[in-house]
């Protein structure tokens, strides 16, 4: 396996969920997929591409799909598909309990551009790139050494092969998460590695594991009202969704944090196998016919827990080997 396949493996590890979707909406801004779990409901979102199409031939056939099916189509080409696998894959996650970090309470207008406003101050003198323009972005162009990289270039910003110039000489990098979804996250990570470095955007999938691909910070969203959110982003909501049922949530990714995070995970995993295992054992003591229903679940999660356990070993390594 490959650096740039490893991050999708980590997204297919921690969506393998067989909760059901119940509703999806491809909305003009953010695809919005909903699912239920024990009578709760959770929420993902993913930005959409962009890209008018009359071809996709899957709408009307979703819902009921379990998450796990619809986080599979995160490693497809196709964008639309892509997307809806990210959106499922953030659906399972913001199930989970939230890292700790901090909430930002934005100024009035400003939600989108809360985490530049809380960067800001640590932003003065240094060369600041940003993967993806933001709506109102160019209002810092004079306070700080302000570039820009947008696929769909526009105002003086620079186009995608700018990266590979740009991004090993910046202090600050803040890129996009959407970049998961069009598969260019790993190169920029890469590029960024001398940087510090920051994912964000409501897309952000809250994996621990970033740390390990040189991701300081994760700045993505807090669901506060997934009805709300969710209809905002159904009717066509862009930088609304801020004022609608989310805000920003930076978590810093250093050792101690991402190892108290990892550990946390690696405990309600482990939880999970045992109680699999136990209900596994005790249906073939009682010689029932076939394989055991949730075996497939449990290898999953076996191997999820293999798999964070070698994080959390190299979060361990990197800790103890620095200076008190």
């Amino acid at each position: 396996m490959t650096q740039a396949n490893r991050i999708y493996e980590l997204l297919l590890d921690y969506a393998a969920d067989n909760a059901r979707i119940t509703e999806l909406t491809v909305g003009l801004v953010w695809t919005a997929c909903k699912a239920q779990r024990d009578g709760d409901s959770a929420l993902g979102l993913a930005m959409s591409p962009g890209l008018p199409t009359r071809t996709l031939d899957w709408p009307g056939t979703l819902a009921g799909k379990t998450l796990a099916e619809l986080a599979s189509w995160i490693t497809d080409w196709e964008p639309y598909k892509a997307t809806v696998g990210m959106a499922a894959i953030n659906c399972s996650l913001n199930a989970r309990e939230l890292p700790a970090g901090l909430t930002l309470q934005p100024a009035p207008g400003l939600g989108n551009l809360a985490v530049f406003e809380h960067f800001l101050p640590q932003l003065q003198g240094k060369k600041v790139v940003v993967i993806g323009r933001y709506p109102g972005i160019e209002r810092y162009a004079e306070q700080i050494d302000l570039h820009i990289i947008e696929r769909q270039a526009m105002h003086g910003d620079y186009p995608d092969p700018a990266c590979e110039f740009l991004l090993p000489d910046a202090d600050w990098v803040f890129i996009t998460a959407s970049s998961l979804i069009n598969k260019t996250f790993p190169r920029l990570a890469e590029l960024a590695r001398d940087a510090v470095t920051v994912l964000m955007g409501p897309t952000v999938p809250w994996l621990p594991e970033f740390h390990d691909f040189g991701i300081d910070y994760l700045a993505g969203i807090e669901v506060t009202n997934s009805d709300s959110l969710y209809r905002t982003a159904a009717e066509g909501g862009g930088v609304r969704i801020f004022e609608n049922g989310a805000h920003y949530r930076i978590v810093e990714l250093n050792p101690g944090n991402s190892m108290a995070w990892l550990k946390a995970q690696i405990a309600q995993c482990y939880a999970e196998k045992e109680q699999l295992t136990q209900a596994m054992e005790a249906w073939y003591g009682a010689s029932r016919p076939g394989r055991y229903p949730a075996f497939t679940r449990l290898s999953q999660i076996t191997t999820r827990l293999s798999r964070m356990d070698s994080s959390y070993k190299n979060l361990w390594d990197i800790h103890h080997s620095q200076p008190s």
